[in-house]
């Protein structure tokens, strides 16, 4: 069996063609710009346009919510269809889900090796979750049903943004003026940590860099601050991406106890992974169990930091295999 597999994401779009029969073996691979193409469609064609022989199911994970076998994706100018995709692919087994929801499949598929321990905490049974910040901030959770975890969405990113001192009350009201909702995405993203440089400085907490300045209108201006931060070049962004990570530190606390994620939460997207020298685990532990009465529970939760930038790739491929399975498509 063939089956194609995607991780749909406002930077970037991954494709990948396996070979299943049994286990699975990766035949080709190739990322695309997002921005750059009208649809998913058009990539998937061109992805495909040398293959000969018939894809028998696809799975594509997208950032953003799926209703009814479409998707619009939060971060791209894309509907994206699931029968339209299904006619391109000659197949009815093809399924759009969330991306989060995939990175979730494709977590058993990863090794010891493949994750950067925040905190080892307690082993015991119970929901899981990871929490993903990249050009979003994706949120998704996996129910203990007594037997195994069983991946499901949410949006929990776009929640409001909570303060949690005078500083970051300070912060919503700036962003209240960018923005009608204040969301944790807006905050804990790429173009949050931006937010937070700016802040710093349009307030005169630290003082701006005209460097800086510059480099921003050639480069992404998150990638900047966090490559001067971890080189300890500029005292704004040191600070920004120190204030980054308690944030989302905070709010990997706050879906622990939404999920009550007793067997793990679970750091994905790419900025976590890019900056683990800014992660102190101790630091980060501080932030994620600092609630109240919780405190406690919170602290015996594992934490980890998935460092591969495929498991959406393999959990894909899994929900290919089982609903194929199950529905004889």
């Amino acid at each position: 069996m063939r089956v194609l597999a995607g991780d749909i994401g406002g930077t970037k779009t991954h494709l990948a063609l396996y070979a299943v029969d049994g286990a699975s073996k990766l035949e080709r691979e190739e990322k695309f710009v997002s921005k750059d193409y009208p649809s998913l469609l058009e990539i998937v064609k061109l992805f495909l346009d040398e293959e000969k022989e018939k894809v028998d199911g696809a799975c594509f994970g997208v950032a953003g919510p799926v209703r009814e076998g479409k998707c619009k994706a939060t971060n791209l100018a894309w509907m994206i269809d699931v029968e339209e995709l299904r006619k391109e692919l000659k197949t009815d087994a093809a399924w759009l889900i969330n991306d989060i929801e995939a990175d979730c499949w494709g977590i058993n598929a990863l090794k010891e090796e493949d994750f950067f321990v925040i905190n080892k905490g307690e082993k015991q049974e119970g929901n899981r979750a990871i929490v993903a910040a990249g050009t979003g901030l994706g949120e998704g959770g996996m129910y203990w049903d007594g037997k195994s975890h069983c991946p499901f969405a949410c949006e929990g990113g776009h929640v409001d943004f909570a303060p949690r001192d005078e500083m970051e009350m300070e912060l919503l009201r700036f962003l209240k003026r960018l923005h009608k909702h204040v969301s944790y995405e807006r905050v804990v993203c790429g173009g949050g940590l931006y937010l937070l440089y700016r802040f710093l400085t349009d307030m005169r907490l630290e003082n701006p860099s005209e460097e800086l300045t510059a480099e921003f209108a050639l480069k992404s201006p998150a990638s900047v601050i966090s490559e001067k931060a971890l080189k300890g070049q500029d005292k704004a962004c040191v600070r920004a991406l120190e204030w980054f990570m308690s944030i989302y530190a905070s709010e990997c606390g706050n879906v622990a106890l939404k999920f009550l994620a007793l067997g793990g939460v679970y750091l994905g997207g790419g900025i976590a992974p890019k900056n683990l020298k800014a992660i102190n685990p101790e630091t980060f532990m501080k932030s994620f169990s600092a609630k109240g009465r919780f405190a406690e529970l919170l602290s015996s939760i594992p934490v980890k930091v998935i460092l591969k930038d495929d498991s959406g790739i393999h959990g894909a491929v899994q929900y290919v295999v089982r609903l194929i399975a199950q529905t004889g498509r």
